[in-house]
């Protein structure tokens, strides 16, 4: 055992090496020679990962939605889009982990003061100008429409000539 902890780990010098090794060991079925340790370590940074990722694609789309409901002579394209590709890419992930789909209303009231700080910033309104408590529900964070009918006019107006 004293050899083990003079020598360096694998981990620390040589991650996809580390990785690779502990991937083998798994498919031969060497449990015993796993570094528990560390990849009880990595695989909890995982999930915190996937939850971080959820968590920041939730406060990307309620910011727009925030400003889509609270600057309506400001809406934009670009804000459908931003939103329309939020919901895609938290649909992908909710396809790969269908287990977060239980944390998404606690993620979103947990961002919701963060989405509405950039609201706020990005508008240039007061953060009270913002509902204080999540103003939508689940189902109208990934269903609501934003149809491009409400859009202000962005052409210019034209006198004819007479």
């Amino acid at each position: 055992m004293a050899k083990a902890l003079d020598k360096p780990s694998l981990y620390n010098t040589d991650y996809v090496a580390w990785l690779q090794e502990q991937a083998a060991h798994l498919r031969a079925g060497r449990i015993s020679a796993l570094d528990v340790e560390n990849l009880a370590d990595e695989l909890e940074s995982l999930m915190k990962s996937e939850r971080r990722q959820l968590g920041n694609r939730l406060e990307v789309l309620i910011l727009h939605l925030l400003k889509w409901d609270h600057q309506p002579d400001q809406r934009a394209n670009r804000w459908r889009a931003t939103v329309a590709e939020q919901r895609r890419r938290i649909r992908r992930l909710l396809l790969d982990s269908p287990s977060l789909k239980q944390e998404i209303e606690p993620i979103c009231r947990a961002v919701y003061p963060d989405a509405v700080q950039g609201a706020a910033i990005e508008s240039q309104l007061s953060e009270t100008a913002f509902p204080a408590m999540l103003p939508y529900t689940v189902e109208q964070i990934f269903e609501r429409k934003l149809p491009a009918e409400e859009l202000p006019d962005q052409r210019p107006t034209r006198k004819k000539r007479s």
